[in-house]
């Protein structure tokens, strides 16, 4: 069953981002992206491109729940490339779909 008609059929699960430093928290859809959850609560996280894959502004270090996430797309690998202070925890905010509780910090 394809994702769109999944989350029409059944109930959707709701989920927490909680970003650092800030330790402001956003209660979100399963499947919503980090950057939703940020501009959901009117956090301030620079995406330059409009979340479309095409910079690294939003480039964020998902410092708990990484492993309920998808794998990085090639195209998100080759833009955290470019992202300063990457770690192996680095996800591009406008790409990483919330499937479970997130802790993320924001870096400076």
């Amino acid at each position: 069953m394809s994702r769109f008609l999944f989350k029409f059929i059944m109930p959707l699960r709701r989920f927490w981002v909680t970003f650092e430093p800030s330790g402001r928290r956003a209660l979100v859809d399963e499947g919503s992206t980090i950057l939703d959850a940020a501009r959901s609560i009117d956090l301030n996280l620079d995406h330059v491109c409009g979340g479309c894959c095409s910079c690294a502004t939003c480039h964020v270090i998902v410092r708990e729940g990484h492993e309920h996430l998808d794998q990085r797309s090639e195209d998100e690998i080759a833009m955290l490339e470019t992202a300063d202070g990457q770690t192996e925890l680095s996800r591009l905010a406008c790409q990483t779909e919330v499937m479970a509780d997130l802790r993320v910090k924001i870096p400076s």
